[in-house]
């Protein structure tokens, strides 16, 4: 069974494709086979895809059935339950946890890719933490430095405590290059942040080149399989 891990975000816009893509990269220049799951997206492009999925396909070491990388996906880029309720297929966990396990079993690091934020409705009971909770993986954070993400970063980690899920690590995306102060917010929230720092990727770098800032032996699991970058 190969190291899985669950990847949010601070917000939708965060950068969470991005970082996983890099993320993706980074392991397979550990000399890892790495393989990604979106569960749910929305939003289709002209060819029918999502591209989001498209992405990280391209970044996954080889490229498994559609079916387990992307079980749900809906056409309009609109929040997941709503889609789903118009689409009339509603979003199983059974289906994306029987996924998830086949994916596990062929490759050394899966990269769970979640939907917008870590609480964003999937129905009417169910959200993405309950996702996180469901594959039951240790979960790591990419912060969209821009204004405003000390409280989204400090928040979205509090609620990944609060559901007794391990906060893994986390990843600085720097989405906005005019950012002011950034050194010193990105000192807070390593004051802050009770997990690592995996690394800071910079704004508008290629996932492949911003894997070379990823330090994945910060991640537990992967410590003892990779070499320090």
């Amino acid at each position: 069974m190969g190291q899985a891990f669950f990847v949010t975000g601070t917000d939708t816009g965060a950068g969470k494709t991005h970082a996983t893509c890099a993320l993706l990269h980074a392991a397979r220049r550990a000399g890892l086979t790495a393989l990604a799951m979106k569960p749910i997206a929305a939003g289709v492009g002209a060819d029918g895809r999502n591209e989001d999925v498209s992405h990280l396909l391209a970044a996954s070491t080889f490229e498994p059935p559609l079916e387990w990388v992307n079980p749900f996906l809906y056409t309009p880029a609109i929040a997941p339950h709503i889609a789903a309720r118009e689409a009339g297929r509603p979003i199983e966990m059974a289906v994306i946890a029987q996924a998830f396990e086949r994916l596990r079993t062929r490759a050394d690091t899966v990269w769970v890719e979640g939907v917008g934020g870590f609480r964003v409705p999937l129905d009417k009971r169910w959200d993405t933490a309950d996702l996180a909770q469901k594959l039951a993986l240790p979960v790591v954070l990419v912060v969209g430095m821009r204004l405003g993400c000390l409280n989204h970063a400090l928040l979205t980690a509090e609620a990944i405590t609060g559901r007794r899920l391990p906060l893994a690590g986390w990843i600085a995306n720097r989405v906005d290059p005019a950012m002011e102060r950034f050194e010193a917010n990105l000192e807070t929230l390593k004051q802050r942040l009770r997990a690592p720092l995996i690394g800071v990727t910079a704004y508008g770098i290629a996932p492949d080149l911003a894997a070379g800032a990823l330090d994945l032996t910060v991640l537990p699991g992967l410590r003892d399989l990779v070499d320090p970058p």
